[in-house]
């Protein structure tokens, strides 16, 4: 039986400071719902993400602020960084871990900067929200191996879509430029690289 992570609470004190904070990201409302003045629930979900989040009131026993270690998978960490600094979460530096593996509580063994290998898995960036839970961006490009079902790839956006396919478009130039010759058959291949590097196994050479 396939379980799917569906929705993270995150506890705040102010849901209105919440909600504006995270439309802000450029998150999608999903709902907004109260049954009366001790209830409200609001749903929301960053772009891309098969997982959502929720909170308001009632919603959690938790203390404001303490949730931590929250994920998002980014395919391009600079980018990323940027674009939340545009849209008001003040992230931190990227850094990547002293010893290749992360997670450690709090800023322990980060160091500045983006994994030197620039490895998937390998680079990180961390925000806020205005209660003070804390989110970490992991840049990931390609899966290791047996991490997806390979007959259930899918792209969750057109941006995620379309990096793959230049991805895709890079490693068959260097296919051509090995066999020599135009390759009549691009879209199998092109489908094979993308599948394969979604699913984590072996690429197409």
């Amino acid at each position: 039986m396939d379980m799917k992570l569906e929705v993270v609470v995150v506890p705040v004190a102010d849901v209105d400071r919440a909600k504006d904070f995270y439309t802000a990201l450029g998150w999608r409302l999903d709902a907004d719902v109260a049954t009366d003045e001790t209830f409200r629930v609001v749903q929301m979900t960053p772009p891309g993400s098969p997982a959502s989040v929720i909170f308001g009131t009632s919603v959690s026993s938790q203390t404001p602020g303490s949730a931590q270690g929250l994920h998002l998978i980014v395919d391009d960490i600079d980018a990323a960084h940027d674009e939340l600094k545009r849209r008001g979460a003040d992230p931190g530096g990227v850094f990547h871990d002293a010893g290749g593996v992360f997670h450690h509580a709090g800023t322990d063994a980060r160091v500045p900067g983006p994994d030197p290998r620039r490895s998937s898995y390998g680079s990180f960036l961390s925000f806020n929200d205005p209660d003070g839970n804390g989110w970490v961006l992991q840049e990931i490009t390609a899966r290791l191996p047996g991490r997806l079902d390979p007959a259930t790839t899918a792209f969750a956006s057109d941006s995620d879509l379309a990096s793959a396919l230049r991805r895709a478009a890079a490693a068959h130039g260097e296919h051509e430029a090995r066999t020599g010759a135009e390759d009549p058959d691009w879209p199998d291949w092109y489908a094979r690289y993308m599948v394969s590097e979604q699913a984590g196994t072996e690429l197409p050479t």
